[in-house]
């Protein structure tokens, strides 16, 4: 069988895994001049590594995990501390620390309990709403508890929080930052299933919410190989291969008689015997037939939006996250030989960019450079007012807030920027939005979806798109998914 991948994202390798080792021939075609997708990178001329996003690689990553360990990229990841850090304005860090002997539960009551990231009226708060959730019952029924947290995808998980003793302190200094890093949009914006979701997997394993990095930029330490890996196995890639348009047989029961793409050598038709689209939101939105709008399936694909967001990238002459004003700090913050900091992903309420990282420090193999020093990577979100902005304002801004948060880096010099927008970027987890997610099967026979916005049941997200992947390949060869299970993958 001849099966034609529309997008190389995590979904369309992940699918293109499976179906290779499956003995099937498998053609990639992507738009862009490299692949990835959300998850893409690039070498600038001058050597810089340059991303669409920051990328985490949590624990519960379950499925993500076993792909990395198939291709033998598992060892590409760098494990952080088991804490997640807030960084307040004034260089005031706060932790949500994980660590605990008992292990899970325990150690995610520990760390809400303990942590100086909320006083302790909303500590208390806090753990009222969050005992009172279906994670307790998920520890020792999971699929009863996910069916209930499946059904609140209705209400924001603000509005579900606050009608269980939650504060809206608690939303606004801890929840906020962590919705913006894993959604893009804030807790008023977000659906309870989305975000009870995350904390049922957190809940579920001790190392679950422990979180890595990966060595150095996504394109030589990800995706390579996994691409890698379906080449020697038969699989073609073909970059720039843009579909105009999908050909088919419109009958009662329609199917894909082939593919037209525009080339940089002129236009394309090709044939397979099943094709599957592993795309964005705006991608499968602008790669569908009118027709097929008749469909229920296919029209609900276009309520479903996109959220923009804007990564930044700012390089300085010495270690930003070096906290400490004395001159033994000092020394330090402008010793360009020995790179001194924060080594993980960092949280802040106190900024556009939620969640940020020194790259020079967390994925040094790409991001460190001899004789400089920060590589800080800032997400802004929510992205909708910087779309439109100009870079010089949006680099400005945001190093204004990094000196900010950290006064002690006052006296360093930027020295380099780089500002990606992406104006549609993960589908907006609102509430009500679990309906439209499309099954990987569709109504076209021989035509097939995948991507993290298909119907899974984790978020959009490498491990959403990894799982939908899969779940798409399986449906290609008529066999049950077999998904890795919610479980720490040391």
């Amino acid at each position: 069988m001849r099966v034609a991948i529309v997008g190389a994202g995590l979904a369309g390798l992940a699918a293109a895994v499976d179906l290779v080792d499956a003995g099937h021939a498998v053609d990639l075609y992507e738009a862009r001049p490299f692949i990835g997708g959300k998850v893409g990178s690039w070498e600038d001329p001058d050597g810089n590594h340059v991303e669409m996003g920051l990328h985490v690689f949590f624990f519960n990553y379950a499925n993500l995990f076993a792909l990395m360990r198939k291709v033998g990229a598992i060892d590409n990841l760098l494990p952080k501390d088991h804490t997640h850090l807030f960084v307040n304005r004034g260089g005031d860090l706060r932790s949500l620390d994980f660590r605990f002997a008992l292990g899970a539960p325990f150690n995610g009551l520990k760390a809400f309990f303990t942590t100086p990231q909320l006083n302790w009226i909303d500590k208390l708060r806090n753990a009222l709403a969050l005992g009172t959730s279906p994670i307790v019952r998920g520890l020792v029924d999971y699929e009863g508890a996910m069916s209930t947290i499946r059904a609140l995808d209705a209400v924001s998980f603000q509005q579900w929080f606050l009608s269980h003793g939650g504060s809206l302190q608690s939303i606004q200094r801890m929840w906020n930052p962590v919705a913006y890093a894993l959604g893009f949009i804030d807790c008023e914006a977000i659906s309870a299933r989305c975000m009870l979701t995350i904390f049922m997997m957190f809940a579920a394993r001790t190392e679950a919410s422990k979180l890595n990095l990966l060595k150095g930029s996504p394109h030589r330490w990800l995706t390579a190989p996994i691409l890698d890996y379906i080449q020697a196995r038969g699989a073609r890639l073909h970059l720039r291969h843009r579909v105009r348009e999908v050909h088919f047989r419109d009958d009662e029961a329609p199917v894909v008689t082939g593919l037209s793409l525009g080339t940089p050598e002129g236009d394309v038709m090709v044939e397979a015997d099943c094709y599957l689209a592993a795309c964005d939101v705006p991608g499968i939105q602008r790669l569908l037939p009118e027709a097929w709008r008749r469909f229920p399936q296919f029209d609900d694909i276009y309520k479903l939006e996109a959220v923009p967001v804007a990564t930044v990238q700012l390089r300085y002459d010495g270690w930003v996250t070096e906290l400490g004003n004395d001159p033994i700090h000092e020394a330090a913050r402008r010793d360009l030989r020995s790179p001194v900091g924060l080594d993980n992903l960092l949280y802040t309420a106190d900024a556009d960019f939620s969640c940020f990282a020194d790259l020079a420090l967390a994925s040094p193999e790409d991001y460190r450079r001899e004789g400089l020093g920060s590589l800080l990577q800032c997400v802004l979100t929510p992205g909708d007012p910087w779309i439109s902005k100009s870079v010089e304002t949006i680099v400005s801004h945001t190093d204004a807030q990094v000196r900010e948060l950290f006064p002690s880096s006052l006296s360093l010099k930027l020295v380099w920027s780089n500002v990606v927008k992406l104006a549609q970027s993960l589908y907006r987890e609102a509430p009500g939005m679990e309906p439209y997610r499309p099954d990987q099967c569709t109504p076209v026979s021989n035509f097939f979806l995948a991507g993290s916005y298909t119907r899974q049941d984790y978020i959009d997200s490498m491990e959403g798109a990894t799982m939908s992947g899969h779940l798409a390949a399986a449906a290609i060869l008529h066999q049950p998914a077999m998904l890795a299970t919610n479980q720490a993958v040391a």
